[in-house]
């Protein structure tokens, strides 16, 4: 029998009992996949590549350790680990996340800044590094929708499917993580136009 007629379980066990062409038919069975995955949520080939690979080591060392538990699985569990990946690279880098407004407006084009360029500067950057604090101490759930909606600018499709909740659900994480935002940014007077 061909090895590409094997189930992914039949795979697995067989690179468990060291037959490394078993490994190299799923990557080569899901690479496609999984990529798209990954693209779809940093949106940078290169980066993507990058964290494409390093799925494959995690699952490579987790099948090695005999910590992965075989339940007829593989590719959500795969895809689930490319997914959280991706949203570590975002928590590695630091960026600042794009968030927008009911209204549709971007929330750093709300903020009024002084007139002089060192005091409007400092004031940037302080209210720069405010709104990300602010974003850190966000629920994990409500943080991990907002950055997906608004910095990666998935749809709520696409959250959805990657976070594996219905888009009602979604829907209502981001609501919470902007009423969530405008009530600590209001008390700190940053002025909305």
């Amino acid at each position: 029998m061909l090895k590409t007629e094997l189930s992914d379980s039949c795979l697995v066990s067989l690179y468990t009992k060291g037959n490394e062409e078993a490994m190299s038919t799923l990557i080569d069975r899901h690479k496609a996949r999984i990529f798209t995955t990954i693209y779809l949520i940093v949106k940078d080939r290169y980066v993507a590549e990058d964290i494409l690979q390093d799925v494959f080591i995690k699952i490579i060392n987790i099948i090695r350790q005999k910590k992965y538990n075989e339940e007829g699985k593989f590719l959500p569990w795969i895809l689930r680990i490319a997914h959280n990946q991706s949203i570590d690279h975002f928590r590695k880098e630091r960026r600042n996340p794009k968030i927008t407004l009911a209204d549709g407006s971007d929330v750093f084009n709300c903020l009024k800044f002084s007139e002089d360029l060192t005091k409007s500067e400092n004031l940037s950057k302080h209210s720069k590094n405010y709104l990300k604090k602010i974003i850190e101490d966000l629920p994990e759930k409500q943080k991990q929708v907002l950055i997906m909606r608004h910095y990666m600018d998935m749809s709520f499709q696409e959250i959805s499917e990657a976070t594996n909740v219905s888009i009602n659900t979604a829907l209502g994480r981001m609501r919470y993580a902007l009423i969530a935002l405008r009530k600590k940014i209001k008390p700190k007077q940053i002025a909305y136009d």
